[in-house]
């Protein structure tokens, strides 16, 4: 039986939680199906042999299909009584096609279990808890406690482990050395010097810009990041956890300061543009500043070379302090629907070892999960990410914790609010009544979740 839990709603009156909706799905589910442990999202699965199949489904496919082959040679090599199908699902699309197996079936046993998709995956009753796999495992007391604990705040408020990480893929403001020095500019390390930079690195008849500004899909996170980094304020939720601090005056206007870039300092195109199409932009050459993740590293390395730019953590505000929101820690995770779910804990557990997890996170160019691997010499050599770790741990970096847990998380940071954010860079809709819309979701969006959890 399939049920569709997509609301059509587009305003924040009409909204219905998605955990509303859940138990909805499950008392429907209940009285016209039988609660039989049957189907798509309630299948128990089973233990399986250890052996034959396991399919994987990859979050960010064609990205990292490559270092994902090699990972999975080395694997059956290891496991020759294991065999590995990978599907590799551009990192755009899995949720959605996540969310549509849940309802009709065809899960995979083992998926890319990001943060930002946990709680809604979890919701839906479609993943194995961990806990205990991880504890009797080589991997405990082996993976970051920071990555863990985050993964365990997203899963849905119950503390239960649903996905081990793989990774921290950090915000970055990546800049072109070779145009600051020709301009005789500092490193952007403020945002005083990175709004001088931005202005004064643009000659839009030379179709050269300072900065590159994310209009297009995944926007909301970065404006997110611009804002309270430049307010300073380091919590996403007021004192009694109620409302957001996202319209807060200090927002309003850092969001303000940030939109107005937007054809002053960066190309029209910016506005349509994801982070595919920005970062091949960026590394055309013309433009100094980047704003992305550790993830595009190795982009910039092949376009540009390790000579004509850095990757560095986020500008600090006017108090000399650095405040960045909180990016998805990446994990992989058992779909409780799995028949065959300890020969998928062997895959992850293989997947997550020191050698391996060095091995992607060298590739993707990110923070690894592994402590041991986090030891390993290329990170000293990769610079954004040696910096990203170093600012995560040295006690320069306030991180505010975006609300990952809320089932609506997703809908209200993309579908609802990435088309009001275009009409902000277009001059259509004020910082102002964009932040407002978006924060009066919020806080009933966490309203209905506090209620859900009593």
């Amino acid at each position: 039986m399939k049920i569709s839990m997509r609301s059509s709603r587009s305003t924040a009156g009409r909204r219905t939680s998605a955990a509303v909706a859940l138990g909805a799905v499950l008392a429907l589910t209940a009285t016209a199906c039988g609660d039989d442990g049957s189907g798509a999202g309630g299948d128990k699965g089973a233990e399986g042999s250890g052996k034959g199949k396991v399919v994987f489904w990859d979050n960010n496919g064609g990205i990292r299909t490559a270092v994902w082959k090699e990972i999975i040679a080395d694997f059956e090599k290891a496991n020759p009584d294991i065999d590995v199908e990978y599907v590799g699902i551009a990192a755009t699309e899995y949720q959605s096609k996540v969310d549509t197996a849940i309802q009709g079936g065809g899960l995979p046993d083992v998926g890319g279990v990001g943060a930002a998709m946990l709680a809604g995956f979890s919701a839906q009753g479609a993943l194995e808890p961990l806990d205990d796999r991880l504890t009797g495992s080589s991997l405990n007391g082996k993976l970051n406690k920071d990555m863990v604990e985050s993964l365990k705040a997203a899963g849905g408020g119950d503390g239960t482990l649903y996905s081990v990480p793989t990774s921290a893929n950090n915000g970055v403001l990546y800049y072109r050395t070779d145009l600051f020095d020709k301009a005789g500019l500092e490193a952007p390390t403020t945002w005083d010097a990175f709004y001088t930079a931005a202005e004064k690195l643009t000659d839009a008849g030379k179709n050269e810009f300072g900065y590159t500004i994310r209009g297009g899909s995944g926007s909301i996170a970065q404006a997110l990041d611009a804002m309270y980094g430049q307010s300073g304020i380091t919590s996403f939720w007021d004192a009694g956890k109620k409302k957001t601090t996202v319209n807060d005056p200090k927002n309003v206007e850092a969001l303000e300061k940030y939109a107005a870039l937007y054809k002053k300092a960066t190309p029209a195109a910016d506005v349509n543009n994801d982070f595919a199409k920005m970062v091949a932009q960026w590394d055309s050459g013309t433009i100094g500043m980047l704003n992305h993740n550790l993830g595009s590293y190795q982009d910039h390395v092949k376009a540009l070379g390790v000579e004509k730019f850095r990757g560095i953590p986020q500008p600090v505000g006017s108090t000399g302090k650095r405040v960045q929101v909180s990016n998805p820690v990446d994990g992989l995770g058992v779909f409780k629907s799995s028949k065959n779910k300890d020969a998928a804990w062997k895959f992850i557990e293989f997947a997550t070892s020191p050698e391996q997890n060095s091995k992607f996170n060298e590739s993707a160019g990110q923070v690894p999960s592994n402590t041991e691997a986090a030891k390993d010499a290329w990170i000293q050599k990769a610079e954004p990410t040696k910096l990203a770790a170093d600012a995560l741990n040295d006690g320069s970096t306030t991180i505010v914790q975006l609300p990952y847990y809320l089932p609506d998380w997703n809908t209200i940071s993309k579908a609802d609010n990435e088309p009001n954010l275009q009409k902000v860079l277009l001059g259509k809709m004020s910082a102002k009544s964009f932040l407002d819309t978006m924060a009066e979701e919020l806080n009933e969006a966490q309203a209905e979740w506090t209620e859900q959890m009593g």
